[in-house]
């Protein structure tokens, strides 16, 4: 007589969620009802676990000493053992696909995926073409909609080819960014000019000055790449907002990383982090007061600056395809942080799935973040740097542009130093990604950007005053490439 048992048991037998149950019964799993409750015959579950061939869960399911085992298959290892190629990844998602695109796209995708020969390709590479395709005409649609009127094709083709060279924009920031495409460039890092700190950055008062930098974030917003970084260094200042009093009584700390904060979070992006730079121990006698040493006439000096990290998340809900299958088959499951759409696979056949049989969860950032580095070593961040930046208050000296003699070496009055760029670009980009610097000054980070492959871009408006000492530094700084001049110039003016 056959020896009947319980649901649970079968559950802890295959090792599976109740869902995952109910659809193996739905498959033709042998069971019988006993009144309001189902009971099996386990000889009966194993016979057919290990029979039926056309079950979602087979590939993963194998009898040892006669007893069904799940295995837990490296991810790597189940995608190279799911065969597809391009042509099955478009017509399996065609019907998806005419949800999203128009007939015009379609072809467009279809024919660029026929430029591929995928006959040697993994299972992965396979997923990546399909997706990398697909992603370019949704970014595209997006990208034409967001045009501005100023957009200037040259200036965009400029900035996207020959990237062994650095590029050199002459012209206004906020008039350069209104000329680019829209989510063109992967990260932005600057620093401002301050407010009537130089005699080549004035303004009437600080309103104005907070005006002129809002309109170049607003624009910045989209030009910067979507789920992408702005590294904004700013100091606190003490100065005369020229407001109240041009008088020098009316001079007081104004805190231009606080206002700056605010601009960004309002103008769409998410602040994530202030990190501070310090800049290590003071020089000056300010404050001293001639060692007047009681209360009220003794001050600590400002010996540091903000590293204000901003990230952009603008909500897309176009369905994006799973990255271990390719399917388009996805529902909305949240958002796994704001901005950031999450997407959950419902492809029966992909088989990276959660305990409670679950389906891939993603988002276009993990996408991103996970699959976009090709374990290249290029990418890789060396222990050094991680170590360096590990705690949120990070020490190390500002640039000597003064030598011995009195002569500025650099040839501008406010060098970036290579520590803050060098991280930037490393920890927010990949290898052949576009890095900007909307106040470039003396080119620090389009020259960093350069060294560690990536396309650096620079706008500067103070061509006359600072021409010939930046295409003197970045000559001294970087050598040779393997083809082209080390920078390419473009007037915007």
């Amino acid at each position: 007589m056959p020896s009947y048992k319980k649901e649970k048991d079968v559950l802890k037998l295959l090792n599976i969620s109740r869902t995952t149950l109910w659809r193996l019964k739905k498959k033709g799993l042998p069971h019988i009802k006993v009144g309001d409750s189902v009971r099996y015959v386990i000889d009966e579950v194993k016979d057919w676990v290990a029979s039926e061939p056309t079950t979602v869960y087979q590939s993963s399911l194998e009898l040892v000493n006669d007893s069904p085992v799940i295995y837990d298959f490296d991810k790597d290892k189940i995608i190279n053992n799911y065969n597809i190629d391009l042509n099955f990844l478009f017509e399996s998602n065609y019907f998806h696909l005419k949800k999203i695109l128009k007939e015009s796209e379609i072809s467009n995708l279809k024919y660029s995926l026929k430029n591929y020969k995928d006959g040697d390709l993994s299972n992965q590479e396979i997923v990546k073409i399909f997706s990398k395709e697909y992603l370019k005409i949704i970014q595209q649609k997006y990208k034409i909609q967001t045009r501005t009127n100023d957009y200037d094709t040259h200036l965009n083709n400029f900035v996207n080819n020959d990237k062994n060279s650095i590029k050199i924009i002459w012209g206004d920031a906020f008039k350069v960014l209104r000329k680019l495409e829209s989510e063109s460039i992967q990260l932005m890092v600057t620093s401002p000019p301050y407010f009537n700190a130089r005699a080549y950055s004035q303004w009437d008062n600080i309103n104005l000055y907070l005006d002129e930098m809002r309109k170049i974030i607003r624009e910045s917003y989209r030009v910067l790449d979507n789920h992408r970084v702005w590294v904004f260094n700013v100091g606190d200042i003490f100065d005369n907002d020229q407001i109240t009093t041009k008088s020098v009584w009316g001079k007081r700390r104004i805190p231009l990383g606080a206002y700056f904060i605010k601009i960004f979070e309002e103008e769409g992006f998410e602040f994530v982090d202030n990190i501070i730079w310090d800049k290590g121990e003071v020089e000056s006698k300010r404050h001293m007061n001639n060692g007047i040493n009681y209360p009220l006439y003794q001050y600590p000096l400002n010996c540091y600056e903000h590293l204000l990290i901003f990230h952009k998340h603008r909500l897309d809900k176009t369905k994006i395809p799973c990255p271990v299958c390719g399917s388009l088959k996805v529902n909305g499951n949240t958002q796994s942080e704001i901005g950031v759409q999450s997407w959950e696979c419902k492809n029966p056949n992909c088989f990276i799935r959660s305990p409670h049989n679950r389906g891939k969860r993603f988002s276009l950032r993990t996408n991103l973040m996970q699959y976009n580095h090709n374990n290249n070593e290029d990418n890789l961040i060396e222990s050094k740097i991680i170590n360096m930046w590990r705690r949120d208050i990070v020490k190390f000296p500002p640039v000597i542009k003064i030598n011995q003699n009195g002569e500025n070496i650099l040839g501008h009055s406010a060098p970036f130093p290579e520590d803050i760029p060098n991280m930037a670009v490393k920890y927010f980009t990949y290898v052949g990604e576009n890095v900007m610097d909307p106040f470039a000054g003396s080119f620090t980070v389009p020259i960093i950007a350069q060294k560690l492959n990536r396309n650096g871009i620079g706008i500067e408006i103070n061509k006359d005053l600072f021409r010939k000492a930046i295409l003197k530094r970045i000559n001294n700084s970087i050598n040779v490439f393997e083809s082209g001049e080390a920078f390419v110039e473009f007037d915007a003016f």
